[in-house]
């Protein structure tokens, strides 16, 4: 261990960071802002300004092959063994996530027999919590980007296994509302496991991972049935509800293996740590670290709501919260919409598509194919439709609804850089809490008076979302995650080229 932490102490870590012509973002700006500029070895810890407007060391502004960024350290490392393992704990939240989500759809109706309670009371378990999500979405988010990815899964994990086991001993109904709704306020952090995921991830394989996390939610929905198969005959609801945290139970002991985000680490200044983090992942991956000096840009204000809405991303947070809200409130409408025969389908299909679309027609667009055939599928059944026709219909429909929400999961981490990321993904999920709350009343209270009416809500709403993904300014296939809200000399150097082409300055150890 000692002779680690020598070999690491020998290598020259640099950080800096400037006012410079960076990839597009949303306006084409001329201004430049102000921003400090550091120099860092790790040796003696020497610092240096230099303010906007001057002159650039020729060092720095024409840099070889002895210096590196995050990004070009995770891209040569590359996907193995560390980011398998990285895979299945990110999984084992989405499971969690989806079987906490499979019970309501189970305990509603129990408790509705067992304690006699009206609909309106039944209703509000599933309602407390979509709103205990809404709440505690953007707050997760904050703390993931203010102290740390680890940090907010952690505590948003720990919270939901807390609170759902809590939930199996309520006496009465008010004590069940109050803790489904902590509960929910807990599983409003579950997004922030894709923002530590991605971050770890070579741009090549970003997309397709993070698209088949599905699966692990797939799991989880069937593994929740299952249990309930076994438990509810003989145990009860409590005893559901109890062992339904297991999944979190194994997160809150694999977490001790989970490392903090380099990314996160020299954004906060945390140099040393950042670079033992990526000599573990090259390590367990079997592959040489980067030679040279790794280049950061540190930034003390990370995770406000006021950088979301700065010039560079104010109209990108503005469409995507719209697309999210688009995305939950079609997509579970559609499911109130059509009876359980149909809820089933799509879950193979919407894989398919997002996979062969996600890295072919881009981010964006694929949003927007997805959309707009969510809206096309829905057309024919102003008609009268025949089963067959309405089962074929409602599958191409909850494929494309669902491709469309795992492509807004690939596209937001990507587009924000690292010290918002967690907050605009936060946000982001907030929003698409907002529609699933408020879909029941156009799939339910405003199909009773027409049917027409409410399939017009969701194929407006869909044609608009399209609109929104191809307005989106910034387009993030085949471009290196951001690290700075600032536009900063590491990301000109070692970043993309203005086609969107990775190029990496970074040598490797042969």
């Amino acid at each position: 261990m000692d002779d680690d932490l020598f070999q690491l102490r020998q290598l020259p870590v640099v950080r800096f960071r400037r006012t410079g012509e960076s990839t597009r973002s949303e306006e084409d700006g001329d201004s430049r802002q102000q921003q400090d500029v550091r120099a860092v070895e790790l040796g003696d810890q020497e610092s240096e300004a230099l303010t906007d407007g001057a002159e650039v060391p020729r060092e720095f502004a024409n840099p070889t092959d002895d210096t590196f960024m995050v990004e070009d350290a995770v891209e040569a490392i590359g996907f193995g063994t560390f980011q398998w393992k990285l895979s299945i704990l990110t999984g084992l939240s989405w499971m969690a996530d989806a079987m906490e989500m499979m019970i309501l759809s189970i305990l509603a109706p129990q408790l509705h027999c067992e304690w006699r309670l009206p609909s309106l009371e039944v209703a509000l378990l599933t309602s407390a919590v979509f709103i205990g999500m809404m709440i505690s979405s953007s707050l997760w988010g904050n703390i993931s980007d203010k102290y740390g990815r680890k940090t907010g899964l952690k505590m948003s994990v720990l919270w939901t296994m807390f609170y759902g086991v809590l939930s199996a001993f309520a006496p009465i109904y008010g004590w069940i509302l109050v803790l489904r709704a902590l509960v929910g306020f807990g599983i409003g952090g579950a997004p922030q496991s894709v923002t530590l995921y991605a971050e770890f991830l070579p741009m090549r394989s970003r997309a397709t991972c993070i698209l088949l996390i599905e699966i692990f939610w797939a799991l989880g929905t069937v593994f929740e049935v299952l249990l309930a198969i076994l438990v509810m005959p003989t145990l009860g609801w409590r005893w559901l509800l109890g062992l339904s945290t297991i999944p979190l139970f194994i997160f809150a002991i694999l977490c001790f293996w989970l490392p903090e985000s380099a990314r996160y680490d020299v954004l906060t200044g945390n140099q040393d740590k950042a670079l033992a983090t990526l000599k573990r992942i090259a390590t367990e991956n079997g592959v040489p670290m980067p030679l040279g000096k790794l280049i950061a840009a540190r930034q003390e204000d990370r995770g406000k709501i006021k950088d979301l809405f700065s010039s560079h991303f104010r109209c990108t947070t503005v469409l995507l919260w719209f697309i999210w809200f688009a995305n939950a409130f079609s997509y579970y409408g559609l499911v109130l919409l059509t009876t359980e025969l149909f809820q089933e389908g799509g879950a193979c299909g919407r894989l398919l598509v997002t996979l062969w679309a996600i890295d072919r027609l881009g981010r964006r667009k694929t949003m927007a194919l997805c959309f707009f055939v969510f809206s096309l599928a829905l057309i024919p059944l102003y008609g009268c439709v025949g089963r067959v026709s309405m089962t074929v219909l409602i599958f191409i429909a909850r494929a494309f609804i669902a491709g469309g929400f795992q492509a807004a999961y690939v596209y937001t981490p990507e587009v924000y850089p690292t010290a918002t990321r967690a907050l605009g993904l936060g946000t982001s999920s907030g929003m698409a809490r907002v529609g699933a709350l408020i879909t029941p009343f156009v799939a339910q209270v405003m199909l009773e008076y027409s049917v027409y009416l409410a399939l017009s809500v969701y194929c407006c709403c869909c044609l608009f979302a399209a609109i929104a993904s191809c307005a989106l300014p910034i387009e993030t296939t085949g471009r290196g995650l951001q690290e700075s809200n600032h536009r900063e000399w590491g990301q000109e150097m070692t970043g993309h080229n203005s086609e969107g082409i990775p190029h990496s300055s970074s040598g490797s150890q042969g």
